[in-house]
């Protein structure tokens, strides 16, 4: 699979404008502001391909990343954000579940958390709903370079706790900015998704 062949290709908001390739897909979901968008960044050696923002809120779509013809990895509107309207909290939550309830392409639904936090309860909702789905939890616990090796250990040890994870679950702890993780991650994907491992940058 080739990182260097990637795009952007569809930003949904219903599932008549979902891609209709049939290529396999891999779901990310998280807090607002979690680091969604520098995680797929890294993931694809890109600085761009994923807008980030210091504001939180800023995902309104479904957004549809087209990896080398190959997989999607799909990046859903970050959740928890308290300044956004109830109505527009409203409108998102039924988009994700549209999407997350329906579509056969999805292999994994991915949940980010950030590793300098305890997970709230709406990341253990998720977590829930996403165990439900696929029997096992994937979590990315975001930001690890801005904690101490202790820290580190201390607050992934929460996370486990918190989100009630078993033997049959995966914690992958990450930094966009070491790129800690991120190997591990797409050996994780190509495995559930069936896809070639990509020569990594």
């Amino acid at each position: 699979m080739n990182l260097n062949n990637l795009s952007i290709e569809i930003s949904a908001v219903s599932p008549k404008q979902y891609p209709q390739s049939g290529m396999f897909e891999i779901a990310f979901s998280g807090r607002s502001n979690v680091g969604k968008s520098s995680f797929l960044n890294k993931m694809v050696g890109r600085k761009s391909l994923a807008r980030t923002s210091g504001k939180p809120g800023k995902t309104a779509q479904i957004n549809f990343f087209n990896i080398d013809d190959t997989i999607y990895f799909v990046d859903l509107p970050g959740y928890g954000y308290a300044s956004v309207s109830k109505a527009e909290q409203q409108r998102w939550g039924t988009m994700i579940n549209t999407y997350l309830s329906t579509r056969e392409q999805l292999r994994q639904t991915v949940l980010l958390v950030d590793s300098r936090h305890k997970p709230t309860n709406e990341d253990f909702q998720m977590a829930k709903w996403i165990r439900h789905r696929f029997g096992y939890l994937v979590i990315v616990a975001t930001k690890t370079d801005k904690l101490s090796k202790t820290q580190l250990e201390e607050n992934l040890n929460i996370i486990e706790k918190t989100l009630r994870l078993t033997n049959e679950d995966y914690l992958i702890p990450f930094s966009a900015e070491t790129g800690l993780g991120k190997e591990d991650c797409w050996g994780l994907f190509c495995s559930i998704l069936g896809c070639d491992m990509p020569i990594l940058r």
